[in-house]
């Protein structure tokens, strides 16, 4: 279907111009904000999801005055902080102090260009999309580093510095569990590891989901969600925004829509680590039974997504915030070890007869 509507589109002018230059762009545009409005869309609704359902865990309502059950919550919401003024602290850095919620919220937002939502519904099919993810997701720590350092506030330097050194240290180990899972796969392509999936015992007796990478990577699976809950800086591993510490962190010196990106790019981050994870671990797009094969893959991929992000807001509303030193001691002591042994022995076992990822 997809390649029906370019070729049309190339059909509409027969002309050199059009079909070498023009039209190429306006579809790779096109296929931009296709991608890109519902997942502002779904952004702007977490935050609406989150206080609902930790409402209901909390035996409390959650928003519920504006608009039917609330649902008009997050335009209130934008239209507040957008009417409200930007104060930038007058010896503040003017150009960084403007650049860095830019660079917090883009990397969210321009690593969807590699992820797939079906066999061939992608905004670009990359052989190494992974590794691009990767590349571009990598920038972010840099919008939180100059944030805090163009604040010109010890409080925001501080919480700067708090973030990037438990941003980096958590991307380690979720680099290495992204190996393993390539090792698994044999490509760094997002499509053809969902395809890796779909093969196994479990999917030979119609039970696909035990053929997921879940199961035989359990260790990497656990690894990776608990690493993504700290990348994205989320409670219980918020000590960044720690208010009784450092007052916000890096965003303290920021209001209105200034501090509303460093929210949403946060939220932008959360389904982001929760699609990757559906792609890697629990079969992408996929039917966890053969006989529901007739359901559309994207609404899989959805359904699934939803449930890991609903995740994040559960772990929220069960742990207490851990501290700083706790944090990086999880990170450098256990979960880097626990995912290189990992690495050594996956690629030990299929060096021999028992090699499941054939």
């Amino acid at each position: 279907m997809i390649d029906a509507m370019y070729n049309g589109g190339l059909g509409l002018i027969a002309a050199d111009w059009w079909t070498t230059a023009a039209w190429p762009v306006i579809w790779a545009l096109l296929k931009i904000v296709a991608v890109l409005l519902p997942v502002l869309g779904a952004v702007a609704y977490l935050t609406l999801w989150e206080r609902k359902l930790l409402g209901f865990m909390q035996v409390r309502y959650g928003p519920n005055r504006v608009g039917p059950a609330g649902l008009l919550q997050p335009i209130a919401d934008a239209l507040k902080l957008l009417t409200k003024e930007l104060i930038r602290p007058s010896a503040a850095s003017n150009g960084l102090f403007r650049l860095g919620p830019v660079l917090a919220i883009t990397p969210a937002l321009a690593a969807w260009v590699a992820v797939p939502f079906g066999p061939e519904a992608v905004i670009a099919n990359i052989n190494a999309g992974l590794l691009v993810i990767l590349a571009i997701t990598s920038i972010e720590v840099y919008g939180v580093i100059i944030a805090g350092w163009a604040s010109n506030s010890k409080y925001a330097f501080l919480g700067a510095l708090r973030a990037s050194a438990q941003m980096v240290s958590y991307e380690i180990a979720i680099g290495f569990c992204f190996l393993v899972v390539v090792m698994t796969a044999g490509s760094l392509n997002l499509g053809d590891i969902v395809a890796s999936q779909s093969r196994g015992m479990g999917a030979g007796m119609g039970l696909d989901f035990l053929s997921w990478n879940w199961l035989p990577l359990l260790p990497i699976f656990m690894v990776y969600l608990i690493s993504g809950v700290a990348e994205t800086n989320r409670h219980p591993f918020d000590v960044v925004e720690g208010e009784a510490e450092i007052v916000a962190g890096h965003m303290v010196e920021y209001s209105g829509m200034g501090f509303a990106i460093f929210f949403l790019a946060e939220y932008a981050s959360m389904w982001l680590v929760s699609i990757l994870a559906v792609l890697m671990f629990l079969g992408g797009w996929l039917p966890p039974v053969a006989f529901l094969d007739f359901i559309p893959g994207w609404i899989w991929l959805g359904i699934k997504t939803f449930v890991v992000v609903s995740m994040f807001i559960w772990i929220r509303a069960t742990f207490p915030r851990f501290r700083y030193d706790q944090i990086m001691r999880l990170g450098w002591k256990i979960f880097i070890p626990v995912t290189l042994v990992w690495l050594l022995l996956v690629g030990g076992l299929m060096q021999t007869s028992w090699n499941i990822w054939n």
